[in-house]
């Protein structure tokens, strides 16, 4: 059966007091209504329709062509919104899933288990409903004796027994899709608020001896809707403990989830530490057996088996097996680390390729260059790649040796088991096996330091005199 979606995104949310469009507020960085359509997508939905209003192109500009659009020009209320679908979705037969765009926790399970309770009792419509400890401001789920739903009743309606229900509406849905826009077609907006509610198409479809399911989520903290900075907070936290638990029963150590961030895209390998403070973001994938942290932050990098980071940031880096990378160390943007390389302590890579058994040790910056295998870059030593104008290239051999506090001024190439001497500014091309040495000849001046300080005494002396 055909399997359709309406997200109902047309809120401003003003309660969130920002310029930034409500469902576009990141929860594990990624904007809400990104993680609502990810799981629609994972769930086979073949058509995702989103009902935009404030911040419209702001929301097509972030999802792109993975939904079409609706817009809802006045809100008008959740069965209006709905409404804004007709055009696209009217004339469709299949189920449809009302959702709105500000509920990222809700998960693929939840959603697949309310459609095969929906199919499973031919139903016209079946609410996502959660059971609430303290269900004070939602709608209560009032069901019959034979289990289904008879109705939803407001808070404000709610009598003394109703009041007591703890099942209370998600705001989530499964449709027939033909007998929800009949339904719609039957909504008024007598009521206080002049809206069309979503909410009253329950109440027509039970009046037309239609069946109507509710399925009671297990997790009932999956039925967070954010509309305020508390709500987004409590989100992030809950998304975030979901994430580590689910990355721990695969195999990884995390030895302090509440320090530790990963972001929902993030792929781990088994038997990797995680160590506090540790922050994982975008796609990021770690391999097998690496201890990351603590005090560490990657993004959207690819790190192999083995590798060892500690108190280091890397971004859209590349780190192969066995390397290992700080403390404070920096790998930027195009950063290619070979198998078994050091790179220490405040050292950065940028737009580079280090091979395989190198080591970068400490104090050195590598940008703009591509390095051999087994080579040395002594301490300081830095490949000058910018002219103010250009950047330039660097390349070292296979074997070479470059001593401490070495200027590489690109474009240059040092041959494969060269060697050039500390202190060196090398400005031209050094052949493979050459040793090359480009620093003044020393000079020493005998006594002459004596000097310097007894003419500097005799000036302090006739300065205090004068005083």
């Amino acid at each position: 059966m055909k399997l359709m979606a309406i997200v109902l995104a047309a809120g401003q949310g003003k309660r969130m007091k920002s310029k930034l469009y409500k469902v576009l507020h990141p929860v594990v960085g990624k904007p809400m209504v990104g993680h609502v359509v990810d799981t629609l997508q994972h769930i086979e939905v073949t058509k995702t329709l989103v009902i935009v209003g404030f911040g419209a192109e702001a929301v097509k500009g972030y999802l792109g062509d993975r939904a079409e659009y609706a817009l809802q020009e006045q809100q008008l209320g959740t069965g209006h919104a709905v409404l804004q679908a007709k055009e696209a979705l009217g004339q469709e037969d299949g189920l449809t899933i009302v959702i709105c765009g500000d509920t990222p926790l809700i998960s693929e399970a939840t959603l697949r288990s309310t459609i095969e309770l929906h199919q499973a009792s031919s139903a016209a419509a079946t609410i996502l409903t959660a059971k609430l400890d303290e269900p004070q401001g939602y709608g209560r789920i009032i069901r019959g004796e034979d289990g289904r739903v008879a109705r939803i009743v407001e808070q404000k309606d709610c009598n003394s027994e109703e009041a007591a229900v703890q099942e209370i509406n998600t705001g989530t849905y499964v449709f027939d899709n033909q007998k929800l826009f009949k339904a719609l077609a039957s909504v008024t907006n007598n009521n206080v608020q002049n809206e069309y509610y979503l909410t009253d198409v329950i109440g027509i479809l039970t009046g037309a001896g239609e069946v109507v399911q509710g399925y009671c989520m297990a997790e009932a903290a999956e039925s967070i809707g954010v509309n305020d900075r508390v709500a987004l907070a409590e989100a992030e936290r809950l998304f975030k403990a979901r994430i580590n638990r689910e990355h721990m029963l695969n195999g990884v150590t995390i030895t302090d989830p509440a320090n530790t961030y990963i972001e929902k895209d993030v792929t781990i390998g088994a038997d990797t530490v995680l160590l506090p403070g540790t922050i994982l973001r975008g796609s990021t994938v770690i391999g097998e057996q690496c201890t990351i942290g603590p005090q560490t932050e990657i993004i959207d990098s690819i790190i192999k088996d083995d590798v060892t980071i500690k108190q280091s940031v890397l971004q859209d880096a590349f780190v192969d097996n066995e390397a290992s990378v700080g403390p404070f160390a920096y790998l930027r943007p195009g950063a290619n680390i070979g198998k078994q390389v050091k790179i220490g302590d405040f050292v950065e890579i940028k737009n580079a390729t280090v091979g395989d058994g190198s080591k970068v040790s400490h104090l050195s910056y590598v940008g703009d260059a591509v390095v051999g295998t087994n080579v040395n870059i002594g301490c300081g030593a830095i490949t000058v790649n910018y002219d103010g104008f250009n950047k330039s290239l660097t390349e070292i051999g296979d074997d070479a040796f470059v001593g401490s506090n070495v200027n590489l001024i690109a474009p240059v190439k040092i041959g494969n088991g060269a060697y050039v001497v500390a202190g060196s500014t090398i400005t031209h091309a050094v052949p493979d096996g050459d040793l090359a040495i480009a620093r003044e000849r020393q000079v020493n001046k005998p006594g002459y330091a004596d000097k310097i300080k007894a003419r500097m005494k005799a000036k302090k002396a006739n300065k205090a005199s004068k005083e």
